[in-house]
């Protein structure tokens, strides 16, 4: 809620037995969760040419930290009654966003060292949207407030959800109608049956439009095995392919026997 560079080194002292230490524990867990240009020396922040980190980083650290429920709820509060030595102290959070009721706001920290400048990461949430603002070097806080609210408005405004699932699930369906039975089964003992495999994105945030491509092959030698690919379906965003998921045989294809051929011209004769 507030900087507090004194608990901050009890802490780490506490945990790690010294600054020096508690900064390798830092540095061990932004490897872990894959920050490559973050480097701790200090468990504040106050300036030193050794301890960095960038804009994007702090995002996705934000995003790790958030799904820790305590730390969430530290950062979302506006106000709180500690105790100092025997006595109450009313604190109010710093982060002037949070503390106005800006529309959907939840966090996330405040920060200034000389060096720095007025920085902001605000975390916010609408149309079932969530977003990581970050903002550093600003030099007021009235600039890191509107430059944060600036680039929600714009985010919120260019940005939506694609909803790539149900997208891939309707333009499958459309395809099988129309392609599925063109894909020829040599001596196949029954038809094909196509079925999509695993969609990993569900959904994605996106300015652009959102295209489906699907591409198979067209002849196929029997026996074929259950869940062989036959296909490609492309999911692009502005032609990049940001997706791609297989089309596979939904059963086995045995190949035709002697009793299929017989039962094929039987069959041939009646009609």
């Amino acid at each position: 809620m507030r900087s507090g560079n004194d608990a901050a080194v009890a802490l780490a002292t506490h945990i790690g037995g010294s600054i020096e230490e508690f900064a390798n524990l830092m540095n061990n867990k932004a490897k872990e969760i894959g920050l490559t240009n973050t480097n701790y020396v200090t468990p504040h922040g106050l300036d030193n040419p050794n301890h960095y980190t960038t804009a994007l980083e702090l995002a996705k650290l934000t995003d790790y930290s958030l799904k820790n429920e305590i730390f969430a709820t530290i950062v979302k509060t506006k106000y709180a009654t500690i105790m100092i030595n025997g006595e109450t102290k009313e604190i109010k959070n710093t982060n002037e966003i949070l503390c106005a009721n800006y529309d959907g706001v939840y966090g996330v920290k405040t920060g200034f060292t000389n060096n720095a400048g007025r920085c902001l990461v605000t975390a916010i949430k609408r149309n079932n949207i969530d977003l990581i603002i970050v903002v550093l070097g600003a030099d007021t806080k009235k600039d890191r407030g509107n430059d944060t609210i600036k680039l929600i408005d714009y985010a919120y405004k260019n940005y939506r959800i694609e909803n790539i699932e149900e997208k891939v699930k309707v333009e499958f369906e459309n395809w099988k109608n129309i392609n599925q039975d063109r894909i020829y089964i040599h001596k196949g003992s029954s038809k094909i049956n196509t079925i999509i495999g695993e969609i990993p994105i569900k959904e994605i945030v996106s300015n652009s439009d959102i295209t489906v491509d699907i591409n198979s092959i067209t002849y196929l030698e029997a026996p074929i095995e259950k869940n062989e690919q036959v296909g490609i379906i492309n999911v692009k965003r502005d032609n990049e392919t940001i997706e791609q998921i297989k089309i596979l045989i939904e059963k086995e294809i045995k190949k035709m026997n002697m009793l299929d051929y017989c039962k094929l011209f039987a069959k041939t004769i009646c009609m």
